[in-house]
């Protein structure tokens, strides 16, 4: 029976708690930097998040999400929104994310995003080049005699 129990300090009062019974209960506010563990297909995945909003539905209060997607080599940067409530507690789990780890930055999420814009422009700006490069020299009427 011991190993159910274990004294825990809660703002210096020692307390003693049965975890068979025991509730883990977090406060969150706007802004707080998060991790979420989602299950992908088979297997799950830790994503940074920030709590972006509480939806107060009578029916299904909702905590929303936005989730940065750093992307990989090949794809793009992206933000999406998890709806986070009853309904998907299930496949989608929030915990918050420890003073130690890498937090999400306004300034850092916005470095990214502008690296990334300034790709596709000079992406853009080379098919152009390509483009006149063709319409000039290759597209000269031929002339048989």
């Amino acid at each position: 029976m011991e190993e159910n129990k274990r004294i825990v300090e809660i703002d210096g009062v020692k307390v003693e708690v049965d975890f068979r019974t025991a509730k883990r209960v977090d406060t969150y506010k706007v802004g707080d930097n998060v991790k979420i563990l989602e299950k992908e297909y088979s297997d799950y995945k830790v994503k940074p998040g920030i709590i972006v909003d509480f939806a107060e539905f009578q029916e299904l209060p909702t905590i929303v999400i936005a989730i940065f997607d750093e992307g990989s080599w090949s794809s793009t940067p992206s933000i999406k929104f998890i709806y986070y409530n009853e309904k998907t507690a299930d496949k989608t789990e929030i915990v918050p994310a420890s003073e130690d780890e890498i937090r999400l930055t306004k300034d850092g999420v916005i470095e990214k995003f502008e690296r990334e814009i300034q790709k596709k422009k000079n992406e853009y700006m080379d098919l152009q080049n390509q483009l006149d490069y063709f319409k000039k020299h290759f597209l000269k009427e031929c002339v048989v005699e």
